[in-house]
């Protein structure tokens, strides 16, 4: 009876650090599916074929808040345009927030028009884990095909990524 519970605690401890390892390029992004502030279910999925940004914020996160005008200038720029590994640019932000209201004031107040969704789990988010989420912001750029094609990339850099992608 013992070994049978040393082994279930052995996979429970292997299965738990497999899901939170860090993610490279060239990976299959992990499959997110939380409500927007609406209760929605929106699932990154859904966004199938299109480039897609998954943009790990909060509210609290000054560089996070201070990003969102330069990603809605990019989401402007780029959201209809046609890549070589994907029809069109989505943002898929995932909150880390902990209350609604502060990340409904931050939505409200810079207009952000792309999808927001959260769980209002702060750092115990699921998805926090499987991303192995450490810091904010943070994002992953994925193609057409919910690959990993860029890592952490802001500003100008990310703009210069996505230019070499259009057709």
């Amino acid at each position: 009876m013992k070994k049978l519970i040393l082994i279930f605690c052995f996979l429970t401890l292997y299965l738990s650090n497999a899901q939170s390892q860090d993610l490279n390029i060239g990976d299959k992004a992990p499959e997110i599916t939380l409500p927007n502030l609406n209760g929605e279910i929106i699932s990154l999925s859904s966004f199938k074929n299109k480039i897609v940004l998954i943009d790990f914020w909060a509210s609290w996160c000054s560089p996070c808040v201070n990003e969102q005008p330069i990603l809605a200038e990019l989401y402007k720029n780029f959201k209809e345009i046609k890549f070589s590994n994907g029809d069109g640019f989505e943002i898929y932000g995932v909150s880390l927030d902990n209350k609604k209201k502060p990340w409904q004031s931050i939505i409200k107040k810079y207009k952000i028009n792309w999808t927001q969704v959260s769980d209002l789990e702060f750092w115990a988010s699921p998805v926090a884990k499987t991303y192995n989420l450490q810091e904010l912001p943070y994002n992953l750029l994925i193609d057409g095909n919910g690959i990993i094609i860029a890592k952490n990339l802001h500003g100008q850099e990310l703009s210069n990524t996505l230019n070499k992608f259009v057709k």
